[in-house]
């Protein structure tokens, strides 16, 4: 099993910015890949940005210049800095890990975007 805590969300003003931190624990060895996915009321969860252990990354359109994802292999971590936050990214964002073909999900961080 793979346990993640996601942290760092909260309020912030348009064109703010954001970190967000996710730490696994547990069976750790062996994540291939963790990512970060958001869901907004009414909205079906998509995926925001993915690190690969090797360090190769992917980002959705909407996000791509604006967020970088970030991975510290040693402490098991992956960030997510978010910057020129709009409303439109205001939702809850869930950090992901991949093991061994198994998906396993934080408890999510609320991400509010507002003035």
């Amino acid at each position: 099993q793979v346990h993640l805590v996601e942290s760092g969300g909260g309020l912030v003003q348009p064109g703010g910015s954001l970190r967000l931190s996710c730490r696994a624990s547990g069976s750790t060895f062996g994540i291939s890949s963790m990512g970060w996915y958001r869901q907004a009321p009414g909205n079906q969860r998509e995926q925001v940005a993915r690190i690969i252990r090797d360090g190769t990354t992917n980002y959705a359109d909407s996000v791509k210049g604006r967020f970088t994802i970030a991975r510290d292999n040693d402490k098991n971590t992956v960030y997510l800095q978010m910057n020129s936050l709009k409303p439109e990214d205001t939702a809850v964002y869930y950090c992901n890990a991949l093991r061994i073909g198994m998906n396993y999900w934080g408890q999510g961080t609320q991400v509010t975007v507002s003035s």
